[in-house]
């Protein structure tokens, strides 16, 4: 079946990982990557171990070159969007506030306007985040209130709520994602968990922020692509859909504790407590049923492997990551 992506953000951890999996997926699909950054170092690329003519990349910006976004959109006329792109770090949108409601918000406000015309298009996909509805006890629903409780929540709930017109007046085959947190292999190194397992091979103390007390309820990157790829393909338009894990979550402290275990390390050894991050969520869960029942999916990968393959691919590249940028580089 010949199908025809274009994924916005395809650079980034999800972004790249979801490039991989619709290349794996389906043979005969065609994939157009975009991203303002060039293509990084292959070990952050898991598509770039598939030998295929079947992906294209362009170097473009969502905030300043739309229009050559829209020329690569009009000549390839793709049957799925899918945008990753996004400014995503928590803390760093204090400093900042308006550079993450640009891209967040005004950036894809923009993308929608101009795709609104695009006739052959059947869906697009708007990736958005669970920390729109702040921190919470128990499961959310898909309708729960939007209350966001840091700047780059609040950038992305504007996002999804600026999108919404456009499907509910100009046709736009839109859908959005929400996903707690994602993990796997070819994640960023400032990442709690890549982090954590390079931090214990180098022997260097984790810092626990708050005591590591915050709760994150953590998904392998595959699962989400599988339920990324069913929502693009079947999902109904107009509506958000949930993506989470069987399991409940999981305080930071607990998981620095389950890596210690499998790599035969002391958690004491290991951790420093540090004081807890400005605004930071102490915990969010989401309920999952809806994407679950309606296309019948479910996540397959045990928590407990998922974590091995990250330190299988840590150990894999571990000469080449540790000469690499462990910290976030803000890029305006």
């Amino acid at each position: 079946m010949k199908e025809k992506f274009i994924v916005i953000g395809s650079n980034c951890f999800s972004g790249a990982s979801f490039v991989d999996y619709v290349l794996r997926d389906n043979p005969e699909a065609e994939v157009i990557g975009i991203s303002r950054s060039a293509e990084y170092k292959d070990f952050f690329l898991p598509y770039k171990e598939i030998d295929s003519n079947r992906f294209r990349f362009y170097q473009l910006d969502l905030n300043h070159q739309i229009d050559k976004i829209m020329s690569v959109v009009r000549d390839n006329r793709p049957d799925y969007i899918v945008n990753f792109a996004a400014q995503g770090m928590v803390a760093q949108s204090w400093q900042n506030p308006d550079q993450w409601f640009v891209t967040n918000c005004l950036a894809i406000m923009n993308l929608a306007n101009n795709l609104v015309c695009e006739d052959y298009l059947k869906r697009y996909v708007q990736i958005s985040s669970p920390e729109v509805y702040g921190s919470c006890s128990g499961l959310k629903e898909e309708e729960a209130s939007i209350r966001p409780s840091t700047p780059y929540a609040a950038s992305k709930a504007c996002g999804d709520i600026s999108l919404y017109p456009f499907f509910l007046n100009k046709g736009l085959p839109l859908v959005y994602t929400r996903a707690t947190n994602v993990y796997g292999p070819y994640q960023q190194l400032f990442r709690i968990i890549p982090r954590t397992i390079i931090y214990i091979k180098k022997g260097k103390k984790i810092q626990l922020h708050g005591g590591g007390k915050a709760v994150k309820s953590y998904i392998h990157i595959r699962d989400v692509c599988d339920a990324t790829l069913k929502i693009a393909r079947d999902g109904r338009n107009g509506d958000v859909y949930h993506i989470s894990p069987e399991s409940g979550g999981m305080s930071i402290y607990d998981l620095v504790r389950m890596i210690c275990r499998k790599m035969d390390k002391n958690l004491e050894d290991c951790v420093e407590m540090a004081e807890d991050r400005f605004g930071q969520d102490a915990e969010y869960e989401i309920n999952s049923t809806k994407v679950r029942k309606e296309l019948c999916w479910k996540p397959s990968i045990d928590f407990d492997n998922g974590i091995s393959e990250v330190i299988a691919w840590v150990e894999k590249y571990y000469d080449e990551l540790i000469n690499t940028p462990m910290e976030y580089i803000h890029k305006q």
